[in-house]
Parts: structure tokens; C-alpha cells; sequence
């Protein structure tokens, strides 16, 4: 009132939701964007590309859903990554709501290679329950398995050697030491792609098709699906490595390396149990017969 009776409006506060001025708060307001609602629209082009193509009607739609997804990560994740080293709005609370999304994304993953591991233990540990093995034997007579020490003990040594090149480029980063982080990310995506070429030269050269009966169809399920996120893991440490060449992290700002890590260390860990129960619990019995 005292404002008012010297002739004076009270002094009021600028609103937190104006850039730049407001009551300072940890949270990160969103401005509109287009992605979410492009998004949308990409995920059911491809859907609907892949009915289409699935029942013979060419692959048109699928191919434009593919690369309608494409863009959006590369829009969206572009939006992100400009909130983060422009607008510094990543906050310590936001850092922690990003941390959660990651690690419940993550559980989501698990549960998809839950029931592919599912499928495979219960065609293996029940040959008599599945109807397309008539022999009841495990692995069934006409499939020629894939030697575990042979290519797929290689691909466990090159996945794990990634994960100790990717753990030497986190320890850099927290040190401050760029160059030497942006070395062992390169050795890690070099690592990565090396995975690939394995994985492809091993299913070009193997006995058996996807179609030929329950052990390949769980098998290139587990995996071909693996294979897939090795792809996407390699292409997040790839655009880690530019921005690190950037400069864009620093010990006290770097989750976007940290969520590539998890997402890596999540995929050698699915590959050490892939390896034990689908290539040597689940297949060697074949090799050792087969000598």
C-alpha cells in the first residue's frame, strides 16, 4: 500500500515462464516443438508401411516411415542436445528426471530380451511341447549349430574390449581430458562396427534359415534383435565422439555419454548371457555330436 499511496504501482514479479526472467527454479520449462507431433505421425507411417509390405503390397511406406523416423530423432535429439550445451537449462533436478527416463528405458529393454530368453529356454528345456520339433531333441537333429569358440568367442572379445575402452573414455571425461576421451570413444565405435561385420559374416555363413524350424527362429530373434541394438549403441557412441570432439562435455555436465554408456554396458551384458545360454548351453551339445 505503500507504493500505491506515493503515487506508485506495486512492483511486480516477471513471470517464470519469459526466457530469461522470472523466479530462478531448477526446472526446465519446454518451449513448443514440432517433434512429438511429427513423431507421431512417422511411427504410423512405418506401421502402416510395414502392413502394407507384409502383405505384399511393396515397400514404399515402410522405407519413407523409416526415414520419417530418421529425421525426427535427428530433429528431436538436436533439440536436446542445443537445450543442454546453448541453453545450459539442463539443471542438476532435470539431469536426475533424464537419469530415471534412461534407466526405466533401459528396464523396457530387458523385458523385450525376457521373452525372447523365455522362448528359447522353454523350446529348449521342453523340445516335446513345441510342435514344429517333432523329434523332441535339443538342438534338433537337422540344424547344424554354430560352434561358440569359434566366431561368436570372437565377437565376446571384441564387445567386452568395447566396454573397457568405453569405460576408459567415461574416467577422461570425469578428468577432463577431451582428446584422450574422444580416443577411446573412437576405439569403441571402431570396436562396435567390427561387431557388426561379425555378426553379418556369421549369419551369411550359417547352416540353417530362419524358417527351418523353432532353434533358428529363436535364435536370430535373440540374436538379430542384439545385433540391432549394437547398431543403435554404435551410432549414439559415434555422436558422443563428435561431441566430444566439440568439447561439449565436461566432468560436470556429460550425461549424454553417460546414457550411451549405460546403454552399451546394457548391451555387453546381453550379449555374455546370449553367449552362455543361446551359443554354448544351448547349441554346443550339437557341436560336440556332430565331431
Amino acid at each position: 500500500m505503500a507504493d500505491i499511496t506515493h503515487g506508485q504501482m506495486p512492483h511486480a514479479e516477471p513471470s517464470a515462464h519469459e526466457p530469461g526472467a522470472g523466479i530462478p527454479h531448477p526446472y526446465h520449462l519446454l518451449k513448443p516443438s514440432p517433434w512429438p507431433l511429427i513423431g507421431a505421425f512417422s511411427g504410423g507411417l512405418l506401421a502402416t508401411g510395414l502392413v502394407v509390405y507384409m502383405h505384399d503390397g511393396g515397400s514404399f511406406l515402410m522405407i519413407l516411415g523409416v526415414l520419417a523416423i530418421l529425421v525426427t530423432m535427428f530433429g528431436w535429439w538436436r533439440s536436446v542436445i542445443r537445450e543442454s550445451v546453448v541453453e545450459h537449462a539442463h539443471t542438476p533436478v532435470v539431469k536426475i528426471g533424464l537419469r530415471y527416463g534412461m534407466a526405466l528405458f533401459i528396464a523396457s529393454e530387458v523385458m523385450f530380451f525376457s521373452a525372447f530368453f523365455w522362448a528359447f529356454f522353454h523350446a529348449a528345456l521342453d523340445p516335446k511341447a513345441s510342435p514344429i520339433n517333432p523329434d523332441a531333441i535339443w538342438p534338433p537333429p537337422n540344424v547344424h549349430v554354430i560352434d561358440p569358440f569359434d566366431m561368436p568367442l570372437m565377437m565376446t572379445i571384441t564387445l567386452l574390449l568395447s566396454g573397457v575402452t568405453v569405460t576408459w573414455a567415461h574416467h577422461a571425461i570425469l578428468e577432463g581430458r577431451n582428446r584422450e576421451a574422444a580416443k577411446a570413444l573412437g576405439l569403441t565405435v571402431l570396436l562396435g562396427v567390427l561387431f557388426s561385420f561379425f555378426q553379418v559374416y556369421e549369419y551369411v555363413h550359417a547352416a540353417f534359415k530362419f524358417t527351418d524350424g523353432i532353434f533358428p527362429s529363436t535364435f536370430y530373434m535373440a540374436t538379430g534383435f542384439h545385433g540391432f541394438h549394437v547398431l543403435v549403441g554404435t551410432i549414439f557412441l559415434a555422436v558422443c565422439w563428435v561431441r566430444t570432439v566439440k568439447g561439449h562435455f565436461t566432468p560436470d555436465s556429460h550425461f549424454g555419454f553417460e546414457a550411451a554408456a549405460w546403454y552399451w554396458h546394457f548391451v555387453d551384458v546381453v550379449w555374455l548371457f546370449l553367449f552362455v545360454s543361446v551359443y554354448w548351453w544351448g547349441g554346443y551339445g550339437g557341436v560336440i555330436a556332430s565331431h
